[in-house]
């Protein structure tokens, strides 16, 4: 690994942001929209509101999008036109280079930047080309990477692990949410050239925050009374809408609620809500089990304090934003001992972590939360002040010291 000392440029600037497959404008909860997009919209406007010059650049999904959007001062949204308006997210690699060669044209015509950052490994292959054209360094954070999902049971192409694999060889700073991430990182993926910050996600605390749990059913129609249990998140086997629906099953209470909030997500995504509703019928559930639409995300914090607990049974998780959300507003979560979310869960004192991921671990975690009403209060007042210590401005003032760092020293090129 290559090690330098530590400086400040304060005449570093500006900054090109690549989110290629998915717009931080829109809404997450459906589609390839989720956690990825409010961690670059927030991140982003942070850095702006610090004085950065923010330009992120998507890929143009439908017709009629506006070619920029001035989000905020110093933040303006690029629709980059390439390829065809409606393309799978498994199709987009076939794009990057026409999607590329558009985002040079504009960072050339606009004075260029300082730095490219990459969100996901799809933006990552962009912002190395940028790299090199521009000679300016290259920060990527990855928010899922192939050997970690292929741990968690959902492998990838082979081409997308040597992707990743050249892209870390070759980014001046690879970014991850916590300390679990950075060790599975590099047990995974060993040291890197370059370095290995951590960048923790924050929450919004002005949305998310405790608030009145009886006000919050009657505003989302749900009996006070009711044991609820709430689900957030796209409908996809990775966040393991089917084990939360199990669980609910195997807790064996007639009079439990789960709410499902989120929609389809994936080439085989209504496929996938399909499934989850046949489940629903399949185990007798359909008075039980509701699944909302995808909620703009400042609703969300209605959901969350209107729920006994949060379950977040995903098979990998960088981070984990709904855990976040939920412990923020006073809502105990129940989760997957998996990447972030056991940086997120204090076992015992905020919530639970499952390790086996089984319906019945799960169930009993549950019931305990339900049954111990002095304990899933001293959880929830717990969680909000656990949660307190992540805000937006943190990140982005981190971020923005690792920029001007790089911006200082002599770029990583891959061996």
């Amino acid at each position: 690994m290559i090690v330098w000392t530590m400086t400040f440029d304060a005449s570093m600037r500006r900054v090109a942001v690549i989110s290629l497959h998915t717009s931080p404008l829109l809404q997450p909860g459906s589609g390839d929209s989720g956690g990825m997009n409010v961690y670059v919209r927030e991140l982003v406007s942070s850095l702006a509101q610090a004085g950065l010059e923010c330009t992120t650049y998507t890929r143009a999904d439908r017709p009629g999008l506006p070619a920029e959007v001035l989000v905020e001062p110093n933040h303006t949204v690029v629709h980059v036109p390439a390829g065809p308006y409606s393309l799978p997210k498994e199709a987009l690699p076939d794009y990057v280079d026409e999607f590329t060669d558009r985002v040079l044209d504009h960072l050339v015509a606009n004075g260029g930047a300082d730095v490219v950052h990459a969100n996901y490994w799809l933006s990552g292959v962009a912002a190395h080309r940028i790299k090199h054209e521009l000679d300016i360094p290259f920060v990527s954070t990855f928010h899922t990477l192939a050997r970690v999902k292929a741990e968690g049971g959902d492998p990838e192409p082979g081409w997308r692990d040597r992707a990743e694999a050249e892209l870390i060889n070759c980014a001046d700073a690879v970014c991850v949410s916590c300390v679990e991430e950075g060790e599975q990182f590099r047990r995974l993926y060993g040291e890197p050239q370059g370095e290995i910050e951590i960048i923790a996600p924050g929450v919004e605390h002005a949305l998310f925050g405790p608030g009145d749990r009886a006000g919050a059913r009657r505003a989302i129609d749900v009996d006070p009374d009711v044991p609820l249990v709430l689900f957030v998140g796209r409908i996809q086997p990775l966040k393991g809408p089917d084990v939360a629906i199990r669980a609910l099953h195997a807790l064996g209470r007639p009079e439990a609620r789960l709410l499902i909030v989120g929609g389809a997500s994936g080439a085989d995504g209504d496929g996938e809500l399909a499934r989850v509703r046949h489940l629903v019928d399949e185990l007798g559930l359909h008075d039980q089990v509701d699944v909302v639409d995808p909620q703009p995300h400042h609703i969300l914090s209605t959901y969350y304090r209107a729920a006994d607990l949060v379950i977040v049974p995903s098979r990998s998780e960088s981070f984990g934003l709904v855990a976040l959300e939920a412990a923020a507003c006073g809502t105990p979560v129940v989760a997957s001992a998996v990447g972030g979310l056991q940086s997120l869960v204090d076992d015992g004192d905020t919530g639970f972590l499952v390790d086996d991921r089984t319906p019945d671990a799960f169930a009993k975690a549950i019931a305990r939360i339900l049954d111990e009403p002095l304990l899933a209060e001293a959880m929830g007042a717990a969680a909000s002040v656990r949660a307190s210590q992540y805000t937006w401005q943190f990140a982005a003032a981190r971020l923005r010291r690792l920029y001007a760092d790089l911006t200082a020293r002599q770029l990583v090129f891959g061996e």
